[in-house]
């Protein structure tokens, strides 16, 4: 969400970012908001006028009361002033339910708003549009063939999708021996990782409050992604992001503090509404997975600094697991609204002879802590907003599809990495049941 003085003082370039993202639709709403504002501003100046009188007239009539006694012709003008003051009371009583009104309603379209993108994005109207900035490691193309993901898993007797539709219905599965072992030692091997680049392993809560929800995400990600409990002001985390930031909702941290650097383990629900292809069922598109993230809570200068490091902790973690990967840079249009720039890892698929999304790394600006109400204190006494990042370090869904078709073997095995034996009871080598 954008500052209200920045839009105030900057509308043709908050209309000329929406054109960049491809949103001229919303382009009408930066008039509509100004209007909104300057009516508001008009309401609290009147309101605040009248709350001046109020002080003034109820110090009148206590003065007139008091001449009274002596002329009886200053009762009738206390009770004219007492007039005057419920008149005011009235209007102030109407202009305090406009107030609210207007400002719940700027709010809501405040929050329609994209962020300012980084000068440095890439425009383009969607996806299409990414750009491959560099590749990590050769891309293999074994000479045989690679199996689709969920038949690499049966044959370890590893996956049951037939057991979890009964129980849960599609997009849930049940993992089983290695490849359950294997999931869980990525899950690890993954926190450990983080854990030694300084972050602070965090285990968040897996529902949080609507309030929370908006201030990390957009209305759009929101509808088309969260679970929400019925009957409690609870929605299931589609990404332990969500609760790592709204974990300092409503704070003043102390300068010194920063940077927050977070890595947290939690499950992950999502609708993932709409049809996929063939490469994206088995466990590309899920329900529930989970996932290691990280997050950064910086100051405003350092927020380009962290984005690079926390992209290159991805490439680092699954190059150190044999797998070949490249970072490509989201265009304006594949940008969520929040956003200020962002990238994702997309690892190689053998199978498939292309790359796929495993990571999405993003610097949000101010924009979620503006949400949150997340302040600084700075060093002069000054509360200023921090900037927000965050990070996939590893979802082993996605993640299980790149490291069995990068790490499988002719004769059906599947290599294990020497960075990863210590989580597999030291095993190098995973061998087929089938």
């Amino acid at each position: 969400m954008l500052d209200i003085k920045f839009i105030r003082e900057n509308p043709d370039a908050v209309r000329e970012n929406m054109k960049k993202k491809f949103q001229e639709e919303k382009i009408p709403l930066v008039d509509r908001v100004l209007a909104l504002d300057e009516e508001n501003r008009r309401s609290i100046t009147e309101a605040s006028e009248l709350r001046s009188q109020r002080n003034a007239l109820s110090k009148q009539v206590g003065m007139l009361m008091g001449q009274a006694k002596k002329d009886p012709a200053k009762l009738e003008e206390a009770e004219r002033v007492k007039e005057q003051v419920k008149a005011n009371a009235r209007r102030l009583a109407e202009l305090e339910q406009k107030e609210a009104e207007l400002e719940a309603e700027l709010h809501r379209l405040m929050l329609l708003i994209p962020n300012i993108i980084d000068p440095s994005v890439p425009i383009g109207p969607d996806d299409s549009a990414n750009v491959e900035v560099e590749r990590f490691g050769e891309p293999a193309a074994p000479g045989f063939e690679v199996p689709y993901h969920t038949e690499i898993m049966e044959r370890f007797d590893g996956i049951d999708m037939d057991a979890a539709g009964r129980v849960s219905g599609n997009g849930f599965y049940y993992l089983m021996g290695d490849i359950a072992r294997l999931h869980e030692a990525v899950l690890a091997y993954a926190r450990d990782f983080m854990i030694d680049r300084g972050f602070t392993f965090c285990i968040p809560p897996f529902m949080i409050h609507r309030n929370v929800v908006e201030g990390v995400m957009s209305q759009t990600e929101m509808d088309a992604m969260m679970y929400k409990v019925e009957g409690e002001d609870l929605y299931l985390i589609g990404t332990s992001e969500h609760s790592m930031i709204g974990k300092f909702i409503d704070q003043i941290l102390p300068e010194a503090s920063l940077p927050q650097t977070l890595t947290s383990y939690s499950p992950c629900f999502r609708k993932e509404k709409g049809a996929h292809g063939i490469e994206e069922r088995g466990v590309y598109r899920i329900h529930q997975f989970e996932k290691q993230e990280m997050i950064v809570v910086c100051r405003p200068e350092e927020s380009m600094e962290w984005y690079e490091k926390m992209w290159r902790y991805s490439v680092e973690l699954f190059r150190s697991l044999d797998i070949p990967v490249r970072q490509l840079e989201c265009c304006s249009g594949d940008l969520a609204d929040l956003k200020v720039k962002s990238c994702d890892i997309e690892a190689w698929s053998p199978r498939q002879g292309r790359y796929f999304e495993v990571c999405s790394c993003s610097n949000l600006g101010d924009a979620q802590a503006r949400r949150l109400k997340i302040r600084v204190k700075g060093e002069n006494g000054k509360n200023y907003l921090p900037h927000t990042l965050n990070n996939t370090v590893v979802a082993p869904p996605r993640m299980l599809i790149a490291f069995l078709e990068n790490n499988l073997q002719e004769d059906g095995s599947v290599k294990v990495p020497e960075a990863l034996r210590p989580y597999m009871g030291g095993k190098s080598l995973l061998v087929p049941k089938h």
